[in-house]
């Protein structure tokens, strides 16, 4: 099992102390890591409980980052490295906006959850992505519609650092079994697509190491 993409190996997240879900957990991980597609098992924050080798070599070219590493949680990933518009495909339309909506629909479920609140704290101190949280998001949501927002089956696309890839959709499925539900986990695949039927994207520059990331999609409010 790969526990981490581009950087540091995680701390354990925990799970109920019973010898049965241990055991089922570590199948679990054997099964994951025989998928030859990027799959990855995360909670109601976010956070990455388990993924395979697959996953890892996405984002093997991400630079290290003290809060956002795809292998330590996807939600910060997407919306606060630097980097993850150098893997996820028109970064700001088809990752950041979804995301900010499953946020959003955390914290309604999940109000009192401090990482969740971390995030939504950290959201607040970019001008601009706090306005497309606020401004942004609910209109994009109108104009998309429920089916905009939901996870399995979106197709996304990725900038695979696999060069016989390069720009490929992929198609996000859930697959969560029962016994990963009762534990408030998810489990998500992308299913990589013919890179015949991607378009190519238009690659935006790497960001500088001390410029903030943030959308631009959204405008900053006007005084």
């Amino acid at each position: 099992m790969a526990h981490q993409a581009g950087g540091r190996r995680p701390a354990p997240r925990p799970v109920p102390e019973t010898c049965e879900t241990q055991a089922y957990l570590q199948d679990y991980a054997a099964l994951l890591e025989s998928l030859a597609l990027p799959s990855l098992v995360v909670d109601h924050r976010w956070d990455v409980v388990m993924a395979n080798s697959a996953y890892a070599t996405l984002f093997r070219g991400v630079r290290p980052h003290p809060t956002a590493m795809p292998g330590d949680n996807f939600l910060r990933f997407v919306l606060f490295h630097p980097d993850a518009c150098e893997v996820l495909g028109e970064h700001e339309p088809g990752w950041c906006l979804p995301m900010l909506a499953h946020l959003r629909a955390a914290l309604e479920t999940y109000g009192h959850d401090h990482e969740l609140q971390a995030v939504r704290r950290d959201i607040a101190l970019d001008p601009i992505m706090e306005a497309a949280y606020r401004q942004g998001l609910p209109h994009w949501m109108r104009a998309v519609g429920e089916a905009g927002t939901r996870i399995d089956g979106a197709v996304r696309l990725l900038l695979h650092p696999d060069p016989r890839r390069g720009p490929t959709e992929c198609r996000i499925v859930d697959e969560t079994p029962q016994t990963l539900r009762e534990l408030g986990y998810r489990r998500l695949t992308m299913v990589l697509r013919d890179t015949r039927r991607a378009a190519a994207p238009v690659r935006r520059p790497r960001r500088q190491r001390s410029t903030a990331p943030h959308l631009t999609v959204v405008p900053a409010a006007q005084d």
